[in-house]
């Protein structure tokens, strides 16, 4: 088979990410692809380092011949029998041709930006209800999961953040945008008194986030980390995640923390709601409520017997239903049932 991949994505994003680590696995997987991405030295550099040269264009406005015109010169040379968009603008530019055309959705998105699609793919149950429920057929409409990467690292050392060595650490991860919720866990952390927080990624909330954690006194106790590529090495050192979101379709960060055997505390948004068994494989607490957090992460905290149960329950979830050889034969076994119908 013959895949044409094409992302338009931002230069971070959890859909970006899972993008990279899908496409390598499936060319070792021994899937033919050609792989079209937006300009990004950093996405390009380890889709290379998996053995996948990317063709990269700039995909900027309507107005951006160059990329329509690059897109159909890929399609024309590679001759794909099957073409997946990711992100609207991906979906919106890509012209129709003898192919069968799949966008992948992470999320509620407007349907009108995939009305050329042959094809939708949610990666949550729920997605493909919301698109189902939209007025897209039924069977042109697909759930396929996501996985996230299963290498274990060595714990960091501590000193080197700051963080005493036997102080209580949580781990957040995401982009810091309201949507995330990190003031919630803010707040949650001036009940915690001895607890340290490390809260990794970039957005448009940076100042004010630091602005409120100097405003309530925690400021000693939190280390803003920036965008992180060491996902694993910062989960191997945490003592508990911590997904505080007040909106989070799926939740890759519950999956990588179950892949990392650590125990999860989130706020019962669509995602984790779904995939949460309660106090079996991780704690949810209300949404937006910072007292209900404090006293999930304090469970987990005080009682270690607990704390190991839901963090083996969770990996065990992982193992079940997420790890990457089980998400790539869906995957391949979709591709090849579009084909047996073309």
């Amino acid at each position: 088979m013959r895949i044409l991949q094409v992302m338009a994505g931002a230069k971070f994003g959890g859909a970006e990410a899972f993008f990279t680590r899908l496409v390598v696995a499936l060319r070792r997987a021994d899937v033919h692809q050609r792989v079209v991405i937006r300009k990004d030295k950093n996405r390009a550099k380890i889709l290379r380092q998996g053995g996948i040269e990317p063709v990269e264009f700039r995909f900027g406005g309507p107005l951006d011949i160059l990329t329509h015109m690059g897109l159909r010169r890929e399609i024309a040379s590679f001759s794909p029998q099957i073409v997946v968009t990711w992100m609207n603008r991906a979906s919106t530019m890509c012209p129709k041709g003898n192919f069968e055309h799949v966008a992948r959705l992470g999320g509620y998105y407007d349907l009108k930006y995939y009305q050329n699609c042959d094809h939708l793919i949610g990666n949550t149950q729920d997605i493909v209800g919301y698109l189902v429920d939209k007025g897209w057929p039924a069977e042109r409409a697909h759930y396929l999961p996501n996985f996230v990467s299963e290498s274990r690292a060595d714990p960091l050392p501590r000193e080197g953040f700051y963080t005493p060595k036997d102080a209580p650490l949580l781990l957040a991860l995401g982009r810091l945008h309201e949507n995330k919720a990190f003031d919630v866990l803010l707040d949650a952390l001036t009940q915690i008194p001895n607890a340290y927080l490390w809260l990794a990624g970039e957005g448009p909330k940076r100042a004010e986030l630091e602005a409120q954690a100097e405003k309530l006194g925690v400021k000693p106790r939190v280390r803003f980390l920036g965008w992180r590529d060491d996902t694993e090495a910062l989960l191997a050192t945490c003592d508990v995640f911590v997904c505080p979101s007040r909106h989070e379709p799926l939740g890759n960060v519950v999956l990588e923390a179950w892949a990392q055997s650590k125990p999860v505390v989130a706020a019962d948004s669509l995602g984790p709601g779904v995939l949460i068994d309660q106090n079996k494989n991780g704690i949810l607490v209300p949404i937006n409520n910072a007292k209900s957090l404090a006293y999930g992460i304090q469970q987990v905290l005080g009682d270690r017997n607990f704390c190991s149960a839901i963090a083996e329950h969770g990996h065990s979830t992982y193992q079940e239903h997420h790890t990457q050889s089980k998400v790539i034969d869906q995957y391949v076994s979709f591709f090849e049932s579009l084909l047996g119908k073309a």
